[in-house]
């Protein structure tokens, strides 16, 4: 079976490498530098990084559905990620998810018909201090209200 991995993305991976006790360990960065080129992690790409790292599909499928940060299905090209732990949903969390639901027309875990934004709901980012807090394309941004929303997505073209 030919692997879709791509020469740049192995190299890339193997590079990791001599940074880990073992193999295995390098699975998350492996497969950020694969999601940080195709946007997501695909079937065939956890099939290829794992037979790369000597471990099981499922083993690193496990490891991709632990971890939040890993798209198991495309996104938008702005990926937005709101906090909805305990200290952002007391400063009003659920103001700036509602706010995101009509202003992009989906629900959270949507994906908008432009495939413009997808909209996920994460548990913390560890900004309380700031609460509350969204994340747009891995950039935290505090404090937020509906005019800094709409700024923020004017900005992504």
């Amino acid at each position: 079976m030919p692997t879709v991995l791509t020469p740049e993305e192995k190299q890339e991976i193997e590079a990791e490498l001599p940074r880990y006790p073992n193999r295995k360990a390098v699975c998350i960065d492996a497969m950020k530098i694969v999601q940080r080129h195709r946007g997501w992690v695909s079937d065939e790409s956890v099939r290829d990084i794992a037979a790369l790292l000597e471990m099981s599909p499922e083993e690193l499928d496990g490891v991709a559905t632990f971890y939040n940060l890993i798209f198991r299905k495309p996104v938008g090209r702005h990926v937005i990620m709101f906090c909805d732990s305990i200290s952002c949903w007391i400063m009003g969390c659920d103001r700036v998810r509602e706010h995101l639901r009509q202003r992009l027309g989906v629900e959270p875990g949507g994906t908008t018909p432009d495939e413009r934004f997808t909209l996920l709901p994460i548990v913390c980012l560890g900004a309380c201090d700031h609460a509350p807090v969204m994340m747009v394309d891995w950039e935290l941004h505090q404090d937020l209200d509906s005019q800094k929303i709409d700024v923020l997505l004017e900005r992504c073209k």
